[in-house]
């Protein structure tokens, strides 16, 4: 009798996966923080803030003219990028405390 191919994995030990491997959360495919999430999250509602500022009457008053362009650039040019592109902050060790002072 000939045995035939089901598709399936051998159930062999080298196809299981440990119990360890199972319970590990699934990490994040993106590398951004809660601290990242908070600035986008900032940068986006500066923004929506100014386009509804700009959007206000009457068309030469502060609102339209000066707050809305200066909350859309810091939407844009500020918090959005520090969202994107702030690392993980570095909490200092205790290596300093190691190294002997004197002698």
């Amino acid at each position: 009798m000939a045995t035939r191919n089901t598709g399936r994995r051998p159930r062999g030990r080298a196809g299981r996966r440990s119990q360890a491997q199972r319970r590990e959360p699934a990490r994040s495919p993106l590398p951004y923080s809660r601290r990242n999430w908070t600035f986008l999250g900032a940068g986006v509602g500066t923004i929506l803030i100014g386009y509804l500022c700009l959007s206000q009457p009457p068309v030469d008053g502060f609102m339209s003219l000066t707050l809305a362009p200066v909350l859309l650039v810091i939407g844009y040019c500020v918090l959005i990028p520090i969202g994107l592109l702030l690392g993980e902050s570095k909490k200092p060790t205790d290596d300093a405390s190691d190294k002997s002072v004197g002698g």
